[in-house]
């Protein structure tokens, strides 16, 4: 297996002297292709920073992430707004759907951005595992929210990002349609060899993973992994 991901010394500052906040303090960790990780931590541990670094939302104060082999913050701005395009899909917990365009158009709509073309025999089989293949002409507003949580996952999943960063991706839901979307995403990290990332602060959720990685103060405190025979 190789590293599709890996930060060095990874560091995130705010202010200066005496008031300066540490959000990263040199976080070095990896993460296999096909790989499911969980990031776990408090509030205010630095995961959301952490998450935010490794998809390329904002930049570090010192440290490396590469993704797929490539130094992310080497780009200039217009060029990593497509390479993230291109090979990080996100899921949030406010599942971040255009309201006025219909489930078929909201999951296809990055790979449409990027110019390119659909692949529709894996798009039909998202849908088909995510249980939306009916529900393609509807508007977001008119779905559940674990309906609206699996749009989103299949939106990551369209343009076979390299990397998928899930942020809370239930934190909205209630224990039972958590529990069914964490579900799909254990299924989709399967069957399409998809690399997922998931931030959470919820120890139940984040069983679901291959590896818990927890996260304090800035720092890995530790690294563990789930299944055996890992």
């Amino acid at each position: 297996m190789s590293s599709i991901l890996r930060t060095t010394d990874l560091k995130k500052y705010y202010g200066s002297g005496e008031t300066t906040v540490k959000a990263l303090d040199g976080v070095n960790f990896s993460v296999e292709d096909g790989e499911f990780v969980a990031i776990v931590g408090t509030s205010g541990s630095g995961k959301s920073t952490l998450l935010h670094m490794i998809g390329g939302l904002d930049r570090p104060t010192a440290g490396k992430v590469e993704v797929s082999g490539k130094d992310i913050f080497s780009l200039k701005d217009d060029e990593l707004t497509i390479f993230r395009r291109r090979k990080i899909g996100f899921v949030f917990q406010n599942y971040n759907l255009v309201p006025v365009l219909n489930v078929y158009e909201n999951i296809v709509l990055p790979v449409e951005l990027d110019g390119n073309q659909v692949d529709q025999k894996h798009l039909d089989s998202i849908l088909q595992t995510l249980g939306l293949d009916q529900k393609t002409g509807r508007l977001p507003g008119e779905l559940s929210g674990g309906q609206q949580q699996r749009v989103a996952i299949a939106r990551a999943l369209a343009s076979k990002p390299a990397i998928i960063l899930a942020d809370e991706p239930t934190g909205n839901l209630d224990s039972k349609t958590s529990q069914d979307v964490l579900g799909l995403l254990r299924i989709t990290s399967n069957k399409f060899l998809q690399t997922i990332v998931m931030i959470t602060h919820n120890e139940e959720i984040a069983q679901m993973a291959d590896r818990i990685i927890r996260i304090e103060d800035g720092r890995i405190a530790t690294s563990s992994y789930e299944k055996e025979g890992r």
